[in-house]
């Protein structure tokens, strides 16, 4: 089958392209630096010509609120059309869990906007929604440094490995249309502030860490189990301190 990853050369559409050469597929890594821009329409047509299949992991450049509505509004209709036209069979889009529940947040509303426009598209999709990964509770940690310390939720998350949101997406990509939302996490649900502790104390950073259930994040407040999956969701195996280890080894 054909595959066009939109956002294909960044860190999950790379992981992605290789699962899916490896099954025997052929995958288009589509982006803005090989000429295939969803949000201008540039490029668009001809790279979903004659695929089976197209998945969206791309992300915003900015995360300033108008400036991130725009680009999944507008590249999510852009796609949503040139889909249609090219007869594809199956639209995948990655998301996050808790789009529905952190709409304060103007990146988790982007999304949410993101995910009702495939839902009405009348295409068969597919919608996965991941927790936050392993690779950024380093850029958690230093959005809540100040004053000498580092601020972090109390409130709990469930992160995993970005290696195993490409492994799920590649099983939901070949998978059949679930016309519906899908959830994958970590095998581990723990305060953000204990993933944050951990993380800084594998780098050699003894900055005092200050927890609290009003501390926000990115801005934005967190109820208990905001960013942590509901029932049903796929967990996946590789834990937060085996990550660490190897990492730091």
């Amino acid at each position: 089958m054909k595959i066009v990853i939109i956002g294909g050369t960044g860190l999950i559409g790379s992981k992605l392209a290789a699962l899916l050469r490896t099954r025997g597929h052929e995958v288009l890594q589509a982006s803005p630096s090989r000429g295939v821009n969803a949000v201008t329409g540039e490029g668009l047509q001809a790279a979903l010509a004659g695929a089976d299949i197209v998945v969206d992991v791309s992300n915003s450049p900015s995360f300033e609120d108008k400036a991130v509505l725009n680009f999944f509004e507008t590249g999510t209709r852009n796609l949503i059309a040139a889909v249609q036209q090219a007869g594809v069979r199956h639209c995948v889009a990655l998301s996050i869990v808790g789009t529905d529940r952190l709409e304060s947040s103007g990146y988790f509303r982007a999304k949410l906007a993101q995910e009702r426009l495939i839902a009405n598209s009348g295409l068969a999709y597919t919608i996965l929604r991941a927790t936050q990964f392993f690779e950024f509770v380093g850029a958690i940690a230093d959005s809540g440094r100040r004053d000498g310390a580092v601020h972090a939720s109390s409130q709990l998350m469930q992160p995993l490995l970005s290696d195993d949101v490409a492994a799920a997406l590649a099983d939901v990509t070949l998978g059949e249309p679930a016309n519906g939302i899908c959830e994958v996490a970590g095998p581990e649900a723990a305060p953000l502030a204990d993933f944050v502790g951990r993380w800084l104390r594998k780098q050699g950073d003894t900055s005092r860490i200050v927890a609290g259930a009003d501390v926000p994040y990115y801005g934005a407040p967190l109820a208990l189990r905001t960013l942590v999956p509901d029932d049903g969701a796929r967990i996946m195996p590789t834990r937060f301190d085996d990550w660490l280890d190897r990492a730091a080894a």
